[in-house]
């Protein structure tokens, strides 16, 4: 069953929480809601150090925000080559890649418009 949360700020600050307790790297946040046309309120980028740790991260997420929030994505993606996986929770949704494959895509940079927040 897909739950919609309408506490965005707790669903973020769960899924950040997440991805520092298993060692997510280079965690950033991207806002969008002051932007015109935006597909979802956040954008949360963050980099796993081999295809296992990005596959840990992932599960991490999935596993605390069902637990505690009692929501689950809407579609994940990415999962069996795990370079760049995709989480979408509608209002946020979480990248997690491989280091390599963030700097080639360069996610952040494509988005420079919306105001971002660093962690760790």
């Amino acid at each position: 069953m897909i739950k919609k949360t309408n506490n965005n700020s707790t669903l973020l600050k769960s899924i950040i929480q997440s991805i520092e307790d298993i060692k997510g790297q280079e965690i950033i946040s991207l806002d969008f809601k002051k932007l015109e046309n935006r597909m979802c309120s956040h954008f949360i980028v963050c980099s796993g150090t081999s295809n296992t740790h990005v596959k840990a991260i992932s599960d991490t997420i999935k596993k605390n925000i069902s637990k505690d929030l009692k929501v689950k994505p809407w579609k994940t993606e990415g999962e069996f080559a795990a370079e760049w996986v995709l989480i979408d929770y509608s209002e946020i949704i979480v990248h997690i890649f491989q280091k390599q494959t963030r700097d080639f895509y360069k996610l952040e940079e494509l988005w420079a418009d919306a105001k971002s927040k660093k962690y760790n």
